[in-house]
């Protein structure tokens, strides 16, 4: 059971998630305190006001319903999904095209890989330094393209070659057996 755990944690999504989560949470804070610290006060510069809780507020049989505490969570959501746009998406949206365009610009790869390139050139090699150090081999090969020639020739001076079972039975049908 615990050998199951201990897989089950340490694969690879489960840490990048953990990972994620840490990062994502540490990242809060720098967002909370953009927002808090920064771009809160330039707003109730602005507007006059530090936050909108006690704006719009109207009684109905003595309940209080505040319009501005809706009002405040909405500006906090849209001030943080600005600065998570502005300090995150649009930078790395940036350096994902600049990679892009360089890509676009990067010779592209060869069509083989480096590797079959180089094993290619050291057969070509061998078989060049084979040739030229071992005669025995040149006499090999001139002597088997001798033969290939000669079997070529018999062959087309012999005719077609004849099947021995389709060659007896037309010797049969045509009364030669």
């Amino acid at each position: 059971m615990l050998k199951g755990f201990r897989e089950f944690i340490t694969r690879g999504n489960v840490v990048d998630l953990a990972t994620a989560v840490v990062i994502g949470t540490a990242f809060t804070t720098v967002v909370t305190a953009l927002v808090e610290s920064v771009l809160m006060p330039l707003i109730s510069a602005l507007v006059g006001y530090q936050d909108f809780d006690n704006f719009a507020v109207v009684e109905v049989n003595g309940q209080a319903i505040q319009f501005g505490v809706l009002l405040t969570a909405l500006v906090n959501f849209l001030l943080i999904a600005a600065a998570v746009y502005y300090v995150v998406i649009a930078p790395m949206k940036r350096v994902v095209e600049a990679r892009e365009r360089r890509a676009k610009k990067a010779p592209k790869a060869p069509a083989e890989e480096e590797n079959i390139t180089l094993l290619k050139e050291i057969r070509d090699q061998l078989k060049a330094q084979t040739e030229v150090t071992n005669p025995a081999y040149l006499a090999s090969l001139a002597e088997a393209q001798r033969q290939a020639e000669e079997q070529a020739a018999a062959e087309t001076a012999q005719g077609p070659r004849r099947h021995p079972v389709l060659g007896k039975a037309k010797d049969v049908v045509w009364g030669k057996d």
